[in-house]
């Protein structure tokens, strides 16, 4: 005797309920995560604040926030939501407006480590978003304050809070230095 697990779509899951956890869609199947502590919901608004500010003042794009899910693929569906999404200005007019989630990845995934991710879980992450076409990565480590940049699987840069955080092509003349990023 078998049982099988229905799968859920895109469709399910933004007809979910919110509540007390965000959830994603990997291969038709869900994904529930708890709510961000307070140290990853601070550096994920110190880095999307100004970002968002750089984004809409020089008519670059838009920024998105965690609750914004990317469908990245049909049948089965899968849906995630990086803390911060940027996507250019041309793939915005080309695709034009959406209902539901926007459909593909984004120029740019920022992901903000929580406590319990790990090494393996964090590659895997970068893996997949490069996969889905996304052209650059941000990996933000509240623990030792970093933030990788990946330009591609094999190309990344660490930078430190004595560094300063720079657009690197995707979003040419945006700078944060990091100290401010994680200063209490």
């Amino acid at each position: 005797m078998s049982t099988s697990t229905a799968l859920m779509t895109a469709e399910d899951l933004i007809r979910l309920p919110r509540g007390r956890f965000r959830h994603e869609l990997i291969n038709g199947e869900l994904r529930t995560m708890s709510p961000s502590g307070h140290t990853h919901g601070r550096i994920t608004m110190r880095l999307a604040a100004p970002l968002a500010q750089f984004v809409w003042e020089n008519g670059l794009g838009e920024v998105y926030g965690a609750e914004t899910g990317f469908k990245l693929t049909s049948n089965p569906d899968t849906v995630l939501a990086p803390d911060v999404a940027f996507i250019a200005k041309e793939r915005l007019v080309q695709v034009g407006d959406t209902k539901g989630y926007w459909p593909g990845a984004p120029d740019l995934a920022i992901e903000v480590l929580s406590p319990g991710d790990k090494a393996i879980e964090v590659q895997a992450k970068v893996t997949e978003w490069f996969s889905f076409g996304t052209k650059q990565v941000w990996i933000v480590n509240p623990k030792l304050f970093t933030v990788t940049v990946y330009r591609s699987l094999s190309d990344s840069t660490t930078f430190t809070e004595t560094d300063y955080l720079e657009g690197e092509g995707i979003l040419p003349g945006f700078r944060i230095a990091l100290d401010r990023l994680f200063e209490l």
